[in-house]
């Protein structure tokens, strides 16, 4: 029999199966060995179980024996739980707490992490993986967890980086930056994230995601020109039901998933309080949350409201213009149901980048007080009509642009919006619309041959 630390353990076990519904978890591999000389188990427990009644699996290293060490073992371990999840089409979350390899494994334990990040990159866009860093996690090992779809720390105790001791990231650092996309208080709030978001997650890229609740469909709203975000989302959603991603990366914009009449989407909605411009980091988590929902056929629903892009040396000299390329590429590539709504602003690049039809958008639709202009009308009429000014006050130029040149009703007549939506119906028109779109996922019906006429 395999002498181990049992305490160790014992705790180990038992913070993996808290992830788990009660009683159903069950441990893969609970004897394997660091190496056949060794009696030090291979620092990592995997599993599976039900996650709210789905099929999950799960591994967590533990650092509690011999300090999670990985090595070959470790990788072989995870590597057969990646293969269960693989074949039976299940989501994996993997919880890092590790120093990392023994140097005296050499090319073995490089090799190791290479074994894992092929494991993860192989389940990529076929079963969604979840990374919750709940300890140390550097080097190699932050380079495979950034290869997850989504990465959840967990304040105090998340230690996130490539090189040390020249960058230790604890957890709000890399939240700030992006890399995760959830910071939590403590391994109990990170898993009952994870548990929310694989809610609204499909099993695999063949599975459909399907939301929950009874909230009514034709319930009405109420849209106040200035609205806040965060409420409209939780308005126009079931039950109030958005997930919210990277709050603390890109500001500019909200970012998650939310079902709609029992069809989960992604969502894309921008901060009017933030003027919703379009800066590199809206962008950038807007290419990932899209890159993600055409993997996994679920349908994207992007509120626009934005006066435009960021105009200011520091985008100009970060490569702006490929990360806007790159979200252009995201849109016109996705074969996902897409679903547009202006809601107030839309200006210059940012309406065409962000869900327009021109870009792939199934349907596009607008607040009849929606904006829709090359310029704002202010800058217009300064750049257009400034000659006038004089004869009629500013102001009265601004409102002629905007009701004949910037209306919503001048872009619905040139076929770039499909329709204008009172605003009260706003919910109304968004559960259908993606419940019409459902069976895009499932692509055009195959045609055995033609119908002949009599």
């Amino acid at each position: 029999m395999v002498q181990f630390d049992e305490k160790s353990y014992g705790v180990s076990k038992a913070r993996l199966e808290s992830l788990f519904d009660a009683g159903t978890f069950v441990e893969l591999g609970a004897y394997l060995k660091r190496s056949d000389a060794e009696t030090d188990l291979a620092g990592v427990v995997c599993g599976y179980g039900a996650v709210g009644g789905a099929l999950a699996f799960a591994f967590l290293q533990d650092s509690g024996r011999t300090k999670g060490v990985f090595g070959e073992r470790q990788a072989k371990k995870i590597a057969s739980l990646y293969a269960l999840a693989v074949k039976n089409g299940a989501p994996v979350i993997g919880v890092f707490d590790s120093a990392g390899a023994s140097v005296y494994d050499g090319a073995t334990a490089l090799a190791a992490y290479g074994s894992l990040m092929k494991n993860i990159s192989d389940a990529s866009g076929v079963i969604p993986q979840i990374a919750v860093i709940d300890g140390i996690c550097g080097g190699a090992a932050a380079v495979a967890a950034s290869m997850f779809d989504f990465v959840v720390t967990v304040k105090e105790t998340s230690e996130f980086f490539v090189s040390a001791p020249f960058t230790v990231g604890k957890a709000d650092r890399a939240s700030t930056l992006g890399l995760a996309a959830k910071e939590t208080e403590n391994e109990a709030e990170a898993f009952a994230f994870v548990k929310e978001l694989l809610a609204m997650l499909p099993q695999n890229n063949a599975d459909m995601a399907c939301g929950t609740g009874s909230d009514d469909l034709n319930r009405k709203i109420s849209v106040a020109s200035d609205y806040d975000v965060d409420t409209l989302l939780s308005d126009l959603s079931d039950d109030g039901s958005f997930t919210a991603l990277y709050r603390d990366y890109a500001e500019n914009a909200r970012f998650g998933f939310a079902s709609f009449g029992g069809v989960v989407a992604g969502v894309i909605a921008c901060d009017p309080k933030k003027k919703g411009i379009l800066d590199i980091k809206t962008a950038r988590a807007a290419t990932k949350l899209l890159s993600f929902c055409d993997a996994f056929s679920i349908p994207v629903l992007t509120l626009v409201d934005s006066e435009g892009l960021d105009a200011s040396n520091e985008a100009e000299n970060a490569a702006y213009a490929s990360e806007l390329a790159r979200l252009a590429m995201a849109y016109t590539s996705s074969e996902c149901a897409k679903v547009t709504v202006v809601l107030g602003k839309a200006y210059g690049t940012a309406f065409t980048l962000l869900g327009s039809k021109s870009v792939g958008a199934d349907l596009a639709f607008a607040l009849p007080t929606a904006c829709i202009s090359v310029l704002s009308p202010e800058a217009s009429v300064a750049f257009v009509w400034n000659d006038r000014v004089g004869e009629v006050s500013r102001e009265e130029l601004e409102s002629e642009w905007k009701e004949k040149c910037a209306s919503a009703a001048v872009a619905c007549d040139a076929g770039e919006i499909d329709d204008l939506i009172d605003p009260s119906e706003l919910r109304q028109r968004i559960c259908a619309s993606l419940a019409m779109l459902s069976a895009k996922a499932e692509g055009a019906p195959t045609r055995k041959h033609t119908a002949l006429p009599l």
